[in-house]
């Protein structure tokens, strides 16, 4: 069974930690052992694991994304976001996580993101828990 939530943005990027959602979503279902796969349906949104202590970090991944891949340039495709499909290419659309003792099993300095490249919008992310 897919379970969905919904990740709400103020700024056309944007990372936003859904690490306790998730969280949310597997002690609501009692799963003790087993995987998690979080999965964004959007073209110009995606899903990472990376560092959820400092959000300087979230800050970096951002504007190097802009930096390397910016908004406004000569692109083919013409409805003002094709900079965000790339993004979004680029760093993926799931992620598949491991359940342990009920908790998301993710080192010391890791959270989940959803990664806003069109924002601000509110977005889907299903999840589906798959049980050992």
């Amino acid at each position: 069974m897919i379970k969905k939530i919904k990740v709400s943005t103020k700024k056309r990027i944007q990372m936003v930690d859904i690490t306790a959602e998730i969280q949310g979503v597997i002690s609501k279902a009692k799963m003790e052992e087993g995987l998690i796969h979080v999965y964004c349906p959007h073209t110009t949104a995606a899903i990472t694991v990376n560092e959820n202590c400092d959000e300087s970090v979230q800050k970096d991944i951002s504007e190097t994304l802009s930096s390397l891949i910016p908004h406004h340039r000569n692109y083919a495709h013409t409805e003002g976001n094709a900079d965000a499909h790339i993004k979004a290419a680029i760093m993926g659309s799931s992620r598949t996580l491991f359940i342990q003792g009920g908790k998301i099993s993710l080192g010391t300095w890791q959270g989940i993101f959803f990664c806003e490249f069109d924002g601000p919008r509110t977005r889907e992310i299903w999840l589906r828990i798959i049980k050992e």
